[in-house]
Parts: C-alpha cells; sequence; structure tokens
C-alpha cells in the first residue's frame, strides 16, 4: 500500500484546502451551494487523509532505513497524523452543524468547523513541507517505490551526475572526473553519460586528447539530433582545446550542414573570429 502514498496524499491536500476555502465563504452565504459542498470535501478529504497515514505508515519502513532519513521521516509522520486528527474534529463540527440544521446552535458548530479547518491547513503545509524535504532533499522514495531494480539504477545514474556536477562547482575537479568514470563503467551503454564523461574530461581533467579519444568512440544516432549536436559540439571543444582550431571549425561546419542549429552556427561564428 505505501506505494500509494504519493498519489492519495495529493487527493487529501486538493479535497480539504479547498473543502475549508469553501468553507469560509459560505459565511458570506452565497452561492448556496457552498456550505454543503464544503461538507461534502471535508468528508472526503478527511478520508483521503486518514488513507494517506495509513499507505505512509507502510511507506515510511524502507525510507526511514535510509542513512540521514529516519529525523525527516519522523516529522513528516508526526504532522501528517496531526492533520489527520485536525480533520477528523473538523469533520465531527460538521457533523454536529448537520445534526443541528434547524438550530440556531448549528452556526457555533461551524464557526469551531471554520477555525479548526485553518488550523488543519497548516498542519498539511507542514506536512507537505517535510514531505518534499524526504523526496527532494534525500531522494526519499525515489527510485525504490516501485520495486523495480532499474528504478534504482536511475537513481544511482542521477546520484552520480549531480554530484560530479556538485563537486566541479566546488573545484573539485578530480573527484568529478572519477564520479563520471564511475558512471560511464556502470551504465555502459548510456551515450549521453558517455558524452558527459567527454565533456568532464574536458573541463575537469584539461585532457582533451582523451576527451578526443572517447569521443571518437561514439557513435551519434541518426535519429537523435540533440546527441548529434552536443557530440559535435563536445568534439569542437576538445579540437579547440588541443590546439586544433582549423579542425574544431571543420567540424562544426559539417555539423551545421547536417543538423541546422542556431547555437551550433553561433558557436562556429565565433571560433572563426578569433
Amino acid at each position: 500500500m505505501g506505494a500509494y502514498h504519493p498519489q492519495v496524499v495529493h487527493f487529501a491536500i486538493a479535497l480539504l484546502v479547498v473543502g475549508v476555502l469553501f468553507r469560509l465563504l459560505a459565511w458570506l452565504g452565497r452561492p448556496a451551494f457552498l456550505g454543503p459542498a464544503a461538507a461534502a470535501l471535508l468528508t472526503l478529504g478527511t478520508l483521503a487523509a486518514v488513507a494517506a497515514a495509513y499507505t505512509g505508515d507502510a511507506a515510511h519502513g524502507p525510507v526511514e532505513r535510509m542513512p540521514g532519513l529516519r529525523l525527516a521521516v519522523t516529522e513528516h509522520e508526526a504532522w501528517g497524523e496531526r492533520a489527520r486528527n485536525i480533520f477528523l474534529i473538523v469533520v465531527l463540527a460538521e457533523a454536529v452543524a448537520l445534526a443541528l440544521r434547524k438550530s440556531a446552535k448549528a452556526r457555533y458548530a461551524l464557526m469551531a468547523s471554520t477555525a479548526i479547518g485553518l488550523v488543519g491547513v497548516g498542519a498539511l503545509y507542514e506536512a507537505g513541507e517535510h514531505g518534499g524535504e524526504i523526496v527532494y532533499g534525500y531522494a526519499g522514495g525515489v527510485g525504490t517505490q516501485s520495486g523495480d531494480a532499474q528504478d534504482v539504477g536511475h537513481l544511482l545514474r542521477a546520484g552520480l551526475y549531480q554530484q560530479a556536477l556538485a563537486d566541479r562547482k566546488a573545484g573539485k575537479s578530480e573527484s568529478a572526473t572519477a564520479l563520471f568514470d564511475m558512471a560511464v563503467q556502470r551504465f555502459p551503454s548510456d551515450i549521453e553519460l558517455q558524452l558527459a564523461r567527454a565533456e568532464s574530461l574536458i573541463l575537469d581533467r584539461k585532457d582533451p586528447a582523451a576527451a578526443l579519444h572517447a569521443l571518437r568512440a561514439i557513435t551519434p544516432p541518426g535519429d537523435s539530433p540533440f546527441i548529434r549536436i552536443r557530440h559535435g559540439m563536445l568534439t569542437a571543444d576538445a579540437l579547440e582545446a588541443a590546439g586544433q582550431r582549423d579542425g574544431a571549425i571543420a567540424t562544426l561546419q559539417q555539423l551545421v550542414a547536417a543538423v541546422p542549429n542556431a547555437r551550433v552556427q553561433q558557436r562556429l561564428d565565433t571560433l572563426k573570429a578569433k
């Protein structure tokens, strides 16, 4: 059931936020459907929140075991349970208002529903923020949710690539190249990774000869203009870095003739002007 947590959570958030908004607007008295719609949305949203807490409990085990994630998962779980409990109280207030609909006292139950619902929206925000931190800050669940080993490979590839870029930005050139080497060894058939490694040889290792050797071993697919352009541009960069300006110009001329592109033309014009 844990695999369904992201879908259920988004339903809960949408239904509850709109439900609270409708309950607020219902105090204006018009249109008349806002009150009943708010009650229905809050009820459905609370049921979704209960399901979200249940599926979250089922999902958090594998994620919580990931190094460095325990505290973030615990905080997300706590805020999710708070939001669920708050909206259970909101639904209770809505039920009381429905039972007292012919009495003036129903107004007080609706006031309670509105006030507590606003608090609940705050709890929803905190739960969502912590959930986003788990996914986007720690990659919790990324690559593991489906149970497909191939998805774990996608996670590893993305992690190696992003860490290599971070190391390059931090001036850790050798580390960046080593990570690209590792990525290509792990995913030898990925042309885009091979191109990224060749770029690293130019930028990080300052070894255009090695980059040219790597690029000449790559055959760009004819049906992918993006890869053909990237391959040609990197080849030109490596040739220029190796002091072969004429070769770089010839490479770009061939490339722009085969795959017309404004960026390639601009690079060619710049190189000719030097």
